[in-house]
């Protein structure tokens, strides 16, 4: 409920402050000033609370669902047989199943790659404990970040740190840990911690204004009456405007006679400031986590740092050592990479008609199924295509064969029993 409570007394005019009743003493300020109280004592921000202001959960679940529905694919360097280095894809090491299907632990690969994000943007990092036996991978087991405490020598050069988790130590290698703005390699800084001024501020003001709603929106100001008025008539004025303000309000109207009027407050200095803080807050937040309105900006700057993140820590710790020098882990970006299908279709004409692409290449990256005689390109001689299979040149003008290998042409109708 609302009192009405005498504020001001001259001569023959008295004025009536709005304040509640039903608050404790710590919770006797008004909206304004716990909000100027909060700021000033530096309340720390948790990320619970940052998490709680729409333009930050907005930002990190853009990010973290990037991350998450992007496959992870094994790939292993090789030396054709003309001496050139080439990558082949690994399809069926039981690294990948961990990855892209089955965790084992309780969390799903889409929920476990969201969590790494999310943690990195939000938290000191993200942890993943790999769990396996002698050589054998077994599965990838998500932590809280609040569960892991770390032990250093403190040793400026020669650093070293044991991971401690429920009480029991661990070596770094157990884990891949995912940190962003590290100096120490097993502790970061969230993007939370960089902005926390501008966070607190967002805070305060979304507190700020849900204390306003739960007034009912009422204006601060002051009731002036032209006489001293008694205690059943300021009685009368609390019920009238409880009744117009409050939760359940039934009321629409209040009828001020006998020269009582209300003055609305003058906005104080916070509430000012406020209001102008709240038109930036938002471009602060963007810039924190690198949204931008260019989409392609967002991916590069918000989204491909923590990718880069965690193939580090897979080609570092997913991997044996004597795999190290030949294998190694890569997101399939395409997903958010690859354009609109007017962007994609104009790509891969270019690269098709400047013969770095076959047309089963193409069929490929569109997930289409290869065509017997698509693998072909094109040498840009006047529609000269070559069999990168056959290693067999073709002009359909002249019906002509080469093969490279032997020299020398063969007919049209060689070409097509073997076409």
């Amino acid at each position: 409920m609302s009192i009405f409570t005498r504020f001001l007394k001259r001569e023959e005019t008295q004025n009536v402050e709005v304040t509640d009743e039903n608050t404790s003493e710590a919770n006797n300020d008004s909206p304004q000033d716990l909000l100027l109280k909060s700021l000033l004592r530096g309340e720390k921000i948790t990320k619970e609370k940052a998490l709680s202001i729409p333009a930050i959960s907005s930002a990190v679940d853009r990010i973290s669902n990037s991350v998450a529905i992007l496959p992870i694919k094994m790939y292993k360097k090789v030396i054709d047989k003309n001496g050139i280095e080439a990558v082949e894809e690994i399809k069926d090491d039981i690294r990948l199943k961990i990855l892209n299907i089955q965790t084992g632990d309780l969390l799903n690969p889409f929920n476990l790659k969201k969590s790494i994000a999310y943690d990195y943007l939000t938290d000191k990092g993200a942890y993943i404990y790999i769990e396996k036996e002698r050589n054998d991978f077994k599965s990838l087991r998500y932590v809280e970040p609040d569960y892991v405490s770390f032990q250093s020598n403190y040793d400026p050069i020669f650093k070293d740190v044991k991971y401690n988790v429920y009480g029991k130590d661990y070596e770094m290698y157990d884990f891949l840990t995912i940190v962003r703005n590290t100096t120490c390699g097993y502790k970061g800084t969230s993007a939370i911690e960089e902005i926390s001024n501008s966070i607190e501020t967002a805070f305060t003001t979304i507190m700020y204004e849900l204390g306003l709603v739960k007034k009912g929106g009422a204006k601060k100001g002051f009731l002036t009456a032209t006489r001293k008025l008694g205690k059943d008539e300021i009685k009368l004025l609390k019920d009238a405007w409880n009744k117009y303000y409050g939760g359940n309000n039934e009321e629409n109207v209040i009828v001020l006679n006998d020269g009582i009027d209300f003055k609305e407050g003058a906005s104080s200095s916070v509430e000012l400031q406020m209001n102008e803080r709240k038109k930036t807050l938002k471009d602060d937040i963007n810039d924190a986590f690198h949204i931008s309105s260019n989409y392609s900006d967002t991916i590069k700057d918000a989204v491909m740092p923590i990718i880069s993140a965690i193939e580090t820590e897979l080609n570092n710790h997913f991997l044996l050592e004597t795999e190290k020098d030949s294998y190694y882990f890569a997101f399939d970006t395409k997903k958010i990479t690859r354009g609109s299908l007017k962007e994609r279709y104009e790509a891969y004409k270019i690269a098709s008609d400047t013969g770095w692409m076959t047309k089963n290449e193409i069929r490929c990256e569109e997930d289409y199924d290869s065509i017997d005689g698509l693998d072909v390109v094109s040498m840009n001689l006047a529609n000269v295509l070559y069999d990168v299979k056959t290693k067999k040149y073709y002009t359909p003008n002249t019906g002509s064969v080469m093969n490279i290998e032997k020299g020398g042409g063969e007919s049209n109708e060689n070409w097509s029993k073997k076409w």
